[in-house]
């Protein structure tokens, strides 16, 4: 296990932004056609309501918004920041553009270098254990910011009874400036793997060099589709869950910690049924985490945005642990532990 008290990293700002627009339960249940019920929407998908992109909410200035956001939080000047890890989804204002050096451009990060990176809604975890090496393997760099936005509700069909587990899907942008040996909010241990044979169950089926956008199918243009469905099905159910348990144990594992130690949840939004297993399985109440029942699912942005929550309800405090876990389409599962707080001597 790595000396923190000499080399660590730790988040130092916290950005999110939220679009003011909201989709309602009874409203996405009016475009499934019948096929879901407002109170089913509610109660068996968890969603009361989500956020939605208005006119100016583009991926990237979503991105942008929250950037900012997060650097003034961190009071660091945006000229200091060595590094910007995008982390903003595939779907954005033009396609071919690199998220990140946008973002670097608009926030005044000038001296940095950018990189966009993507592992669907576990980006987020798997940029804070990017970060962290960077930081820890590079004398030079000092700070990186990681930020980027997601909309990719816009590829949702509402009719098709298959997509049920992304009508949850949301519009948002977040951020993490961290810092080399700041001294508090320290990265501790992060497990990360992901499964080859999930790799095109699910995705956007025409729209790309596979299934160019021609005539016959322009109807069918860039909409979220799964692939194989059986497979999916039968495959996650095999091996989701106990690949979040083994990535959660191991990460705490590599803190030098034990699972019972955690003090919160920072979990990406999925129906209420499997939210309670998990904290039960955690040995965790509701209080030890922020349900996104309000918000939807926003993709990586879900344990940015879970994070900022839990500081301000106050389920977050000096000392807590926490634990962001997620789980992206391909599939690739993650977890990682944060000591909230000052460092501690000794």
């Amino acid at each position: 296990m790595p000396d923190r008290q000499k080399e660590h990293v730790g988040i130092t700002g916290v950005g999110v932004y939220l679009p003011d627009r909201k989709m309602t339960a009874a409203e996405i249940a009016a475009k499934t056609e019948g096929n879901w019920k407002t109170e089913a929407v509610e109660k068996k998908l968890g969603i009361k309501e989500k956020r939605i992109p208005g006119s100016n909410d583009g991926t990237q200035s979503m991105g942008v918004a929250a950037a900012r956001r997060a650097i003034e939080s961190s009071g660091v000047d945006p000229a200091e920041i060595d590094v910007v890890l995008g982390i903003g989804e595939e779907w954005k204002e033009y396609p071919l553009t690199t998220s990140s050096i946008y973002i670097q451009e608009q926030v005044g990060a000038r001296q940095a270098w950018a990189i966009d990176v993507q592992q669907r809604c576990g980006t987020t975890v798997a940029a804070l254990k990017l970060a962290e090496d960077l930081l820890l393997g590079n004398q030079e760099y000092q700070k990186i910011l990681i930020a980027g936005g997601y909309r990719n509700c816009d590829l949702l069909d509402y009719s098709d009874p298959e997509l049920s587990f992304m009508y949850n899907l949301g519009a948002g942008g977040g951020a993490l400036l961290v810092e080399k040996n700041c001294g508090r909010n320290v990265l501790q241990g992060t497990h990360l793997i992901s499964d080859g044979s999930l790799a095109r169950d699910a995705g956007v089926k025409v729209g790309g060099v596979a299934n160019p956008v021609q005539e016959e199918n322009l109807a069918e243009a860039f909409k979220l589709k799964i692939f194989d469905v059986e497979h999916m099905k039968e495959r996650l159910n095999e091996v989701s869950m106990d690949n979040w348990l083994f990535c959660i144990n191991k990460a705490f594992a590599k803190a030098g910690k034990e699972v019972k130690d955690m003090d919160y949840l920072a979990v990406l939004h999925f129906k209420p049924s499997m939210h309670e297993y998990l904290l039960e399985e955690l040995g965790l109440s509701s209080e030890n985490t922020t349900y996104l029942d309000k918000f939807g699912h926003i993709g990586q942005i879900d344990q940015i945005l879970s994070l900022k929550l839990g500081l301000e309800n106050g389920r977050i405090k000096p000392g807590s642990t926490i634990s962001m876990i997620s789980a992206g389409i391909g599939y690739a599962w993650a977890a990682n532990v944060i000591d909230w707080g000052e460092l501690k001597n000794g």
